[in-house]
């Protein structure tokens, strides 16, 4: 698949990705900033953004999606970053073709999850999937028609201003949201399972440098998954980031961005 990104500045490839429901513009202004040491590359994931649907969302398929641009673009080895679900493509990346990442920055979530539908991630994310297919974009006159319906069943506003920067017009003139909201449903199984499931025998990955970034009051990477992580990625650093909950690149860029400018002198 053709994925749709955006470059900024010069010097060693550098990819982001971002999270479910988001897109390569949550990025810029961190790229921009990085931008004086970095070649910066920002893909929208399928299903999301400028980027193609599809009925298939997989890790697999997302990072194969990865694999076939950093080959079209010829990049050879590159650093890795990836938030929330982009840190899961991140991390299958990275099993695979370990060869070409010089280093990986995990964000803000586990290689372990679940497929369990009782789990409350999975309830949270059904029912943002659901609203935004229930909205009939086809009456809504206005932005604010659209948030104003979104606000009935979404209690966060920070939730609701995200989804609501995947409206779109259409051609017509019509509203519509970027994200494939159906596909995006009927694979939630597949987006809050881990890219590590149980009973699989991984041997550990190592030879570039690993990082996982923790929010501090978030609790998308347990503490039962500290320990486990390492056995994957023997080499792990842990970075808890103060003051920040699962959007870290939102409320603390200047932690992301200093971790992103280290992997040089690294």
């Amino acid at each position: 698949m053709n994925l749709y990104y955006r470059k900024y500045g010069n010097g060693p490839p550098l990819i982001i990705l971002h999270g479910l429901y988001g897109s390569s513009d949550n990025w810029v202004t961190i790229a921009k900033n990085v931008s004086g040491k970095y070649t910066v590359y920002l893909p929208d994931l399928r299903n999301h953004g400028r980027s193609p649907h599809s009925p298939e969302h997989t890790y697999a398929a997302m990072a194969d999606d990865l694999f076939e641009m950093v080959e079209d673009l010829g990049i050879d080895k590159f650093i890795l970053a990836g938030h929330s679900m982009g840190g899961k493509v991140a991390m299958s990346f990275a099993l695979n073709w370990p060869e070409k990442l010089n280093s990986l920055i995990v964000i803000d979530i586990s290689p372990f999850g679940s497929t369990d539908r009782d789990n409350p991630f999975y309830i949270q994310h059904r029912k943002i999937l659901e609203t935004l297919i229930s909205i009939d974009l086809h009456v809504c006159k206005s932005r604010n028609d659209v948030e104003n319906l979104l606000s009935v069943k979404i209690d966060s506003e920070r939730i609701s201003s995200f989804l609501m920067k995947n409206l779109t017009r259409t051609d017509s003139g019509l509203f519509a949201w970027k994200l494939n909201t159906s596909s995006l449903l009927k694979n939630l199984s597949n987006i809050t399972e881990g890219v590590i499931k149980p009973g699989d025998d991984l041997l550990p990955v190592t030879g570039f440098r690993v990082i996982f970034i923790k929010g501090e009051l978030s609790d998308y990477i347990s503490e039962a998954d500290l320990g486990k992580i390492q056995n994957i990625f023997p080499a792990a650093e842990i970075v808890i980031v103060s003051n920040a909950g699962h959007w870290i690149n939102a409320e603390r860029p200047d932690a992301i961005e200093k971790i992103i400018l280290d992997q040089l002198e690294g």
